[in-house]
């Protein structure tokens, strides 16, 4: 029995006691499964091991993130070697050595800005993150909260561990979802709100959790939509410009050549989805699959194109001295710089409109035909993120959910986050953000905390109100991390 309850207590260290143990693997986050095995490494009392994490804070609130830095510290005080890949500021303070990469991303990234202490760090000028760390930069409290009067009212949400709780979610506004993990954050808007309003808007949602009433101002929105961090397409050749629909503007920019009419090229014969223009050796993938019967399967580029996706004849075709695969390969910066020019072509000014809000969203070093396999989740919600964002003002005001989209996010990104998530609000539309990065909920206008634990002794209704007023509430945890950023 010691031996058991010494390894459910390592499960408890990392953040997990709220699992039940019959939890199904195929159901734990990310997140979840990384520390899970944080947990079986610290009970196995390896030593001389090298351990490699990548951002193990994601799906934690600050209380459970400092249980994990323990962790973490007790695999390196038994004689290992803890190597963390992390955004969170609480385990870059509690780091013995930062390698600080930058100073911004893609192109313009790639370097080791600093490398040393945390003291260290916070004198250096020219890295973001020490910036960020010593207050020279700052996500500023809004000076403001929006006020609401519409709203949609969930009443005897019991799914899981909530215990039968009555909620009203504000419309028109940015609403921050918190409280420890575990709480019943998921449970109540991504088991019970989201599919519940899907079928009522005439979409398809899975199996609704159980409650017994939704009602509220309903009819104030046209829609609800889910931007979660699963891959922009299923297919290898998605990419951010065919998902925010600018491809269709570059292909039509590339059908209007004078070569291409002589040829008789239209906008199809530019995209490597379907057959004529495009390689059709690799299929439009630009690199061949060899199947190997023991082994993991080998990628290699294509040789028949060299990894550009498209015949030569397609090739010949130039605009501004670049050929539709070079323009591809552009950044997202690249590409607006590349076609915003003095005298744009129609087609040109369709291109930038819609490539900006990626770079809006952070996402200015991604490539226009990067493959979604290449993409993070945090990327790929972005991605989404900037598409609708494209879209402007709107006749139908929606209801958007976001479940953690810090994940992956430098402090520099968040304060990019913000500024979009305030776009959707001014042209008419709705937020939920299901969060425990404190520069989101600080910027929240409205806060529902579940909680206080997680599992049984979770799902009830901690707080609800401002996030000025939660720092004065003493059950609930958030209130006490959050009030360090009033200060």
């Amino acid at each position: 029995m010691t031996e058991i309850t010494s390894r459910l207590q390592f499960i408890l260290d990392v953040g997990l006691g709220y699992l039940t143990l019959n939890r199904l693997s195929s159901t734990l986050s990310g997140g979840e499964s990384q520390r899970i095995n944080i947990a079986k490494y610290l009970g196995s009392s390896l030593v001389g091991s090298m351990y490699i994490l990548d951002e193990p804070s994601i799906g934690l609130h600050p209380r459970d993130t400092y249980n994990l830095i323990k962790v973490l510290k007790s695999l390196r005080d038994i004689g290992n070697t803890v190597i963390v890949v992390e955004h969170d500021e609480d385990i870059m303070r509690n780091s013995d050595y930062l390698i600080d990469i930058g100073p911004l991303a893609g192109n313009d990234g790639g370097n080791i800005v600093f490398e040393g202490s945390h003291s260290d760090l916070l004198n250096e000028n020219e890295s973001l993150t020490a910036n960020y760390l010593n207050k020279n930069l700052i996500i500023e409290v809004p000076a403001q909260r929006r006020n609401w009067k519409e709203y949609i009212e969930i009443k005897g949400a019991r799914e899981n561990n909530l215990k039968g709780i009555n909620v009203k979610i504000p419309l028109h506004i940015l609403t921050a979802i918190t409280g420890v993990s575990g709480s019943g954050k998921t449970s109540l808007i991504k088991n019970i709100l989201y599919p519940a309003l899907k079928k009522i808007y005439g979409g398809y949602g899975d199996k609704t959790g159980k409650f017994d009433k939704i009602g509220g101002d309903i009819n104030s929105i046209f829609n609800i939509e889910m931007v979660d961090q699963n891959p922009i397409g299923k297919s290898s050749r998605s990419n951010p410009a065919t998902y925010i629909k600018a491809y269709d503007e570059i292909r039509e920019l590339f059908s209007n050549q004078p070569l291409s009419k002589l040829r008789g090229y239209k906008p199809g014969f530019f995209s490597f989805n379907v057959e004529g223009g495009r390689c059709e050796e690799c299929e439009g993938a630009g690199e061949v699959t060899i199947e190997m019967q023991f082994m993991a399967d080998i990628k290699l580029v294509c040789e028949n194109c060299k990894g550009s996706r498209f015949k030569t004849e397609v090739l010949d075709i130039i605009y501004k001295g670049k050929n539709i695969s070079q323009i591809l390969n552009f950044s997202v910066d690249e590409a607006i710089t590349f076609f915003n020019t003095k005298e744009k072509h129609p087609s040109e000014n369709k291109i930038v409109s819609k490539l900006k809000p990626l770079a809006e969203v952070g996402l200015g070093y991604v490539k226009l035909g990067q493959p979604s396999s290449t993409l993070s989740g945090g990327e790929a919600q972005r991605i989404k993120l900037a598409y609708f964002l494209s879209k402007g003002v709107t006749e139908n005001p929606t209801l958007f959910i976001f479940d953690e989209p810090t994940t992956g996010l430098h402090f520099h990104d968040i304060q990019k986050l913000l500024f979009s998530f305030n776009a959707l609000i001014k042209n008419g539309h709705s937020l939920i953000v299901i969060e425990h990065n404190s520069e989101i909920i600080k910027s929240a206008d409205w806060i529902i905390d579940l909680g206080a634990e997680g599992g049984e002794k979770g799902g009830n209704i901690v707080f609800e109100g401002t996030p000025e007023d939660i720092i004065k509430c003493k059950n609930s945890y958030t209130g006490a991390f959050l009030e360090k950023h009033f200060k």
